[in-house]
């Protein structure tokens, strides 16, 4: 058994003793393993371990190793490599920041985006995804915190936009992505989650309807599931430490 894979049984461990504390489902929190600086052998190994999700923030980067991939897939079925299904569907998920530049590759490559802060990046995502693809799943990013130095729409103005996105044909507004202030703090983790669940269930009331939260990483991720995590984003607890260099 390789490293990724040792690494993601026990992060799916963790995820499961973690949603039964919280009395919800053991299947209601997916897990998307951010491959962000990792190659694409990372990803295959991972692949072959049972992972289907993986999250990408740099879109070059990302887009060479959807190739690298999709050649290192169809290289081990020739080969006959156990643990790999050929027809099982790879999700590929936009988490970074978007350029209005950077629409069109990322609305023709693409499974889901969960950083989307402007209606007018939806609005392109919208008009450049192709047509025989399905509507592109995304997220609304809500900077819970306040924070000046991170993105994501204010929670107060998060229903115009949500409404505004909902009503794109291409997109499918799935929920909510946050990235709360860090801090080591368990209780106020939760209370930045809690407020982040709460800004949902209020869209969800206005006539939406929505199914996902994306929020928790591996330093909060207790907390999110605590609040109703629907999407925990891993990295290093399953690829290492990065190298950006």
């Amino acid at each position: 058994m390789s490293s990724i894979s040792q690494k993601l049984q026990a992060m799916h461990e963790t995820i499961r003793r973690v949603t039964s504390g919280a009395s919800r489902p053991i299947d209601s929190v997916a897990l998307l393993a951010v491959s962000k600086t990792f190659g694409a052998e990372a990803v295959l190994e991972a692949i072959t371990a049972g992972q289907s999700a993986f999250g990408e923030n740099y879109l070059q980067e990302a887009l060479e190793k959807m190739r690298a991939v999709d050649a290192g897939l169809d290289a081990g079925l020739d080969a006959g490599v156990g643990g790999i299904n050929r027809a099982a569907h790879i999700e590929w998920h936009f988490i970074g920041p978007i350029q209005s530049n950077k629409t069109r590759p990322i609305a023709e490559h693409f499974d889901w985006v969960h950083t989307i802060e402007r209606e007018k990046i939806a609005q392109r995502l919208s008009d450049q995804r192709p047509p025989n693809l399905p509507p592109l799943n995304v997220c609304l990013q809500v900077n819970i915190s306040g924070e000046a130095t991170k993105s994501g729409v204010s929670p107060e103005n998060a229903l115009a936009v949500a409404h505004a996105i909902a009503a794109m044909p291409r997109l499918t507004l799935r929920g909510l992505m946050a990235i709360p202030e860090p801090t080591a703090d368990s209780v106020l983790q939760r209370a930045a989650f809690r407020q982040v669940k709460a800004l949902f269930v209020q869209l969800q009331e206005s006539g939406l309807s929505l199914d996902t939260l994306s929020m928790g990483m591996s330093a909060d991720l207790e907390a999110a599931i605590a609040e109703g995590a629907t999407i925990v984003r891993i990295g290093s607890a399953i690829f290492g430490q990065r190298d950006y260099s």
